[in-house]
């Protein structure tokens, strides 16, 4: 079996997601359908296929979700020895070697938890594959879609 790299934060978040589903969502929606049902005619009753509609998300959004948790290796970043090395779930300190201004932080995750607003990029990315195994003081370069970018990495942390 395939296992799927993914942070404590994004296996609580996956956790948390599965508890609402489960305990909110699909008894509210099993109750619409019982509450549509008692509307009489289901061939033309858009409440109830709407109701099953929904039902149908739910459920195979429990069944992603329980399939990721199964499946995941949750690694703890800060339990891991800071070798200098980008490592999934690193923190990296970026130069973008293009704009001496513009410095980027970013932490390495998996799919799932990837929000570049919030800093966190998919392992699967351009630049965290460009940027895995590298040390402090390397230089990368990442094809963009603007283009290739080169970046300095400044430090490596594990929080």
């Amino acid at each position: 079996m395939k296992r799927t790299p993914m942070t404590l934060r994004g296996a609580e978040a996956l956790r948390a997601e599965l508890r609402k589903l489960k305990s909110e969502s699909r008894p509210n929606v099993i109750k619409a359908i019982a509450e549509a049902r008692g509307h009489g005619d289901l061939s033309e009753n858009a409440e109830y296929h709407a109701a099953r509609e929904q039902q149908g998300f739910i459920e195979g959004r429990i069944n992603e979700i329980e399939g990721k948790l199964g499946s995941a290796e949750i690694i703890d970043p800060s339990k891991l020895v800071n070798s200098g090395k980008v490592v999934f779930g690193a923190f990296v300190e970026l130069d973008d070697q293009d704009d001496s201004k513009n410095r980027l932080v970013y932490q390495i995750v998996g799919e799932d938890e990837a929000d570049i607003r919030a800093g966190r990029i998919s392992i699967t990315s351009p630049i965290a594959r460009a940027l895995v195994g590298k040390s402090e003081g390397d230089v990368v370069d990442v094809s963009a879609p603007g283009g290739v970018r080169s970046y300095e990495i400044v430090t490596v942390r594990y929080e």
